[in-house]
């Protein structure tokens, strides 16, 4: 179910790999260097000092997660294509009781946030 800004998902087959995916050192500094504004691979990789490789790894991990997505295409001098991305999430929440767990997404931007739990049919 959706509230307002947040996304809920408790299908444990699905959450947690979500959650594998973000708590990762890479994939949480990726996230947090593009949760305000737009940046390209070679920005995040410079900020974070992390490997060039292994960030456009993450990255396509990430957006086939739903948690990154392309937010423009530039252009460079020499004519070659410049992606530049930004996170869908703002904050996750991760709760874990007897009953199970539940991961609660702040949206980014509601407009255009689309993540693997919104094709789950137990969203709570």
């Amino acid at each position: 179910m959706m509230e307002n800004n947040f996304v809920s998902l408790s299908d444990i087959r699905i959450a947690i790999p979500l959650l594998q995916d973000i708590v990762d050192e890479s994939a949480l500094k990726i996230i947090s260097s593009i949760i305000d504004i737009e940046k390209n691979v070679f920005q995040i990789c410079f900020e974070n000092k992390l490997p060039l490789s292994s960030t456009y790894k993450k990255i396509r991990r990430l957006q086939s997660d739903g948690l990154v997505s392309v937010e423009k295409i530039d252009i460079d001098g020499k004519g070659r294509k410049v992606v530049f991305y930004k996170s869908k999430i703002r904050s996750l929440d991760f709760n874990l009781k007897k009953e199970g767990i539940l991961l609660q997404f702040d949206r980014n931007d509601k407009d255009h946030f689309k993540c693997m739990a919104d094709t789950d049919p137990n969203l709570k």
